[in-house]
């Protein structure tokens, strides 16, 4: 049967077996790092959106254009990501429940059906980017026709599904160890290139723009960052990892998960501006404009050697098969979250494979396919975000884990400055 009612079963992501470890932990019995080791995890799969195939797009863009100039961007959007991680955390912690569960339970049921239908399009859209990206990644290491690397990307995201039957613990180590080959990657890329340190650091503390262009890809940046199946996962990934019995063992849980927030967020920073780097220190230093992830692999051989290309298409690669999976799962939660209703996991990944695989059989091209999706996925960021920000500061269902004014004052500026970008964006582009 490939749905059925969920009023009694929880996601399928959750697994939680440290049940012992983790109330040794809020019981003060485990010291020094072990103690971080049963809340290390969730904010890791969370941020592999933070690093898919769209932000590498975004990125090379930026540097090759405008040099170290937008490292700023990047570095403001990891802090509102950090905060915006935050709150979908501890609303999974507070409740029991993920974002899509909450808001059922609080809007009518029209409504609850409507963000389901808007959350799907946008996974779908984020999906496409993830796993183009993917197929892109293996037809420039390995010279695969897109197609066929398509197909192969397909059987590779079936098999991190799979890591999901072994429990939550496997799936975080398969999905750590993907971003650490990410982070691998583009360090050797920043190796190689040899950049301008005072520049970096510059671009990095030095607010600015460069005409109303540099304004457009600042807005595509920030609109590539914040990802709503990401809130939407968080959220399901907390709910029962570890479960506090009074607000002051949810409080403490939420301290701890809070700095495997900042560990896998600063790790998802460090990556995107490594992008911007590289791409400055090779491309913007040689007077090149490169938009197109297939030029920027072909320049680094170029510019850099074939271990530098190699080490970007690898990366490419594997952002794109750990996002799509990521994607798959966020599907799940909202789904179930939303209309209570679930279908097979393999099924909907088969599903959700046939709009890239139509794109890449009419010879759509993969970079302006990935800009495209990053425009629809503009849509969705309001419905996750605004919620979000709603719930986590009610009291009646946050109890002692309600926001402090001051966050809840820099969620909606937060909320209104990525959805008043994003809405830019669009007229922009079709204006």
């Amino acid at each position: 049967m490939m749905e059925q009612n969920l009023a009694e079963t929880p996601p399928m992501i959750h697994r939680p077996k440290n049940k012992l470890t983790a109330q040794a932990v809020l019981n003060g019995d485990v010291k020094g790092m072990k103690r971080l080791l049963p809340f290390l995890g969730p904010a890791f799969i969370a941020s592999v959106a933070y690093l898919d195939p769209g932000n590498f797009a975004t990125n090379i863009t930026a540097g090759s254009k405008y040099g170290y100039l937008l490292l700023w961007v990047i570095f403001a959007s990891n802090l509102m990501a950090v905060l915006i991680q935050s709150l979908s955390a501890k609303l999974g912690i507070a409740t029991g429940k993920n974002l899509p569960e909450v808001a059922r339970e609080r809007f009518p049921k029209g409504v609850s059906i409507f963000l389901w239908i808007q959350s799907e399009l946008v996974i779908i859209a984020t999906d496409l980017a993830e796993f183009i990206g993917a197929a892109l990644g293996l037809y420039l290491l390995f010279g695969i026709p897109m197609l066929p690397a398509a197909l192969f990307t397909a059987v590779g995201s079936f098999a991190i599904l799979e890591l999901q039957r072994r429990g939550y613990r496997t799936l975080e180590a398969g999905i750590a160890g993907m971003v650490l080959i990410v982070v691998l990657a583009f360090a050797f890329q920043v190796i190689m290139a040899k950049p301008d340190a005072g520049a970096v650091v510059a671009g990095i503390f030095t607010p600015q723009f460069q005409g109303v262009d540099s304004i457009l890809l600042a807005a595509g940046i920030l609109g590539a960052t914040v990802m709503p199946h990401a809130i939407y996962l968080h959220s399901s990934l907390t709910q029962s990892r570890v479960v506090g019995i009074d607000d002051k063992e949810k409080k403490q849980i939420f301290k701890l998960e809070f700095i495997d927030i900042l560990i896998a967020m600063l790790i998802a920073g460090a990556v995107n501006m490594a992008m911007v780097v590289v791409s400055a220190a090779l491309f913007f230093k040689n007077g090149l404009v490169v938009e197109d992830l297939d030029i920027a692999f072909e320049q680094f051989r170029h510019l850099a050697g074939p271990v530098t290309a190699i080490s970007f298409g690898l990366g490419l690669l594997i952002a794109g098969l750990s996002s799509s999976s990521v994607g798959t799962m966020a599907g799940d939660v909202v789904m179930q979250g939303f209309i209570n209703k679930r279908i097979n996991l393999y099924l909907r990944r088969a599903i959700t494979i046939i709009p890239p695989l139509a794109i890449i059989a009419f010879g759509i091209n993969a970079t302006s396919a990935l800009v495209m999706s990053q425009v629809v996925l503009s849509f969705g960021i309001a419905f996750a975000l605004i919620p979000l920000v709603i719930f986590t500061s009610d009291r009646k269902i946050m109890n002692g884990l309600v926001n402090h004014r001051i966050t809840t004052v820099l969620g909606w500026i937060i909320s209104a400055l990525v959805v008043s970008l994003n809405l830019f964006l669009i007229v922009e582009m079709f204006v």
